[in-house]
């Protein structure tokens, strides 16, 4: 294959109305620039007010971080289960992955990301329109991981589109009355929304997917905004969860920026501390009820035993008018971090944070102490649902005591 690698890239951000151009990223001896385009600077429309503030001239990021790239646009790459298939596919096509920059991933994402940003030129696979099977999906996922399945390849990453994590996952248009679902990583039919069904991966038990449906229910009653989540039936385990994209709205795009981009946090390296989110959601939103939302999703996140909250997994979107709001909950689930403590810490604490860290934080972000009571009280409410929960949905015996017993030192 002749390989040519991508040196220049035409970022753009597509509200749903078409793209407006926002800047040009190039590669020059190794190193990524990047410059805004006047007009987008004129709109002030800051989309990573930290790292890649709006104005004129080159820009360069002197960091081994991302590749290089500034974090908003490494945002929109894939990692985990989406780079695995992108790389395989790369392979069998005669390149290897160190061989391929930056500026070519986002090229393979073109303009159908995650988010509101898109990207000329546009490689990607894009998928839309035909009926879908997930329990092919699912064990076409299984044949990859196990090093096989080469010949579904770039069907698999059209089905991922730009999604992130560790699982496979695959982009669809979900009908709800009907409950047909179609390949959605494009513009889809009337009547169907983009949604993200997630597959086990070669270390889930055949019943994560009920445990993920489960906890989106737990989160829900305990004050969290949670899209729409829904478990489809499959012919092996207890089901497919599934989740209504909140980058999207009809056909509206919203600009979504992880906290990991936001601050360029190695999400690999656990840093932060459950106070620098707060603090972030404050300076972004300037909206107490924003850093409300995010106090909550703290004291789910610690209570339920979800220790996989790093840096990727908040987010925030920005409209077209340049207002931030935090992302809905996402990446809810019973999990063990790095070492097996919460991958961010609260008020310093990531072994076994306690009541009273979650109150001491709830006070650093200046909620009155009646509130945070009423908070804790609604999440260890809404935990005590698991058990009946988890019997209605399928979860095996095993896996409800092994969180259960997590759990129990805060539902006592």
């Amino acid at each position: 294959m002749n390989y040519r690698p991508t040196g220049h890239i035409k970022v753009g951000l597509d509200f749903g109305s078409g793209a407006m151009p926002v800047g040009d990223l190039a590669l020059l001896e190794r190193q990524i620039y990047f410059e805004y385009d006047a007009d987008f600077i004129r709109r002030g429309l800051a989309l990573s007010p930290f790292r890649l503030p709006l104005k004129s001239g080159l820009q360069s990021f002197q960091t081994t971080l991302f590749d290089g790239l500034p974090g908003v646009f490494h945002d929109s790459l894939p990692d985990g289960w989406g780079r695995l298939l992108f790389d395989r596919a790369m392979r069998k096509q005669g390149l290897l992955p160190q061989m391929l920059g930056p500026l070519d991933r986002l090229a393979h994402v073109g303009e159908f990301g995650m988010g509101a940003l898109v990207y000329k030129p546009d490689h990607s696979d894009a998928a839309a329109g035909a009926g879908i099977d997930l329990d092919w999906i699912a064990q076409q996922s299984q044949d990859v991981l196990k090093g096989e399945a080469e010949g579904v390849l770039r069907e698999l990453i059209a089905l991922n589109g730009s999604s992130a994590g560790a699982r496979p996952k695959a982009l669809i248009g979900f009908h709800q009355e009907s409950g047909r679902i179609i390949y959605g990583s494009q513009d889809l039919p009337e009547g169907y929304a983009p949604w993200i069904v997630k597959f086990a991966n070669s270390q889930d038990g055949p019943d994560a997917g009920a445990v993920e449906f489960v906890y989106s229910k737990m989160a829900r009653q305990a004050g969290l905004a949670i899209p729409d989540t829904h478990l489809f039936l499959a012919k092996r385990g207890a089901g497919y969860f599934a989740v209504k994209r909140f980058d999207r709205n009809e056909n509206k795009r919203l600009h979504v920026h992880s906290a990991c981009g936001l601050l360029h946090s190695d999400h690999r390296t656990p840093a932060l501390d459950y106070q620098d989110l707060l603090e972030l959601t404050m300076i972004l939103t300037r909206d107490v009820r924003e850093s409300e939302k995010m106090f909550r999703l703290a004291v789910f996140n610690t209570m339920a035993h979800n220790r996989d909250d790093h840096a990727r997994n908040f987010s925030f979107l920005m409209d077209q008018t340049g207002e931030w709001k935090l992302a809905p909950a996402y990446d809810l689930t019973f999990s063990c971090g790095l070492g097996g403590e919460q991958s961010t810490m609260v008020m310093g604490e990531g072994r076994s944070p306690d009541m009273d860290h979650l109150r001491a934080l709830g006070r650093h972000a200046a909620i009155r102490d009646a509130r945070i009571e009423e908070i804790l009280k609604q999440t260890t409410d809404a935990l005590g649902q698991w058990s009946e929960l988890a019997k209605a949905h399928g979860v095996k015996m095993g896996t409800h005591d092994l969180v259960r017993a997590q759990m129990a030192r805060f539902l006592r």
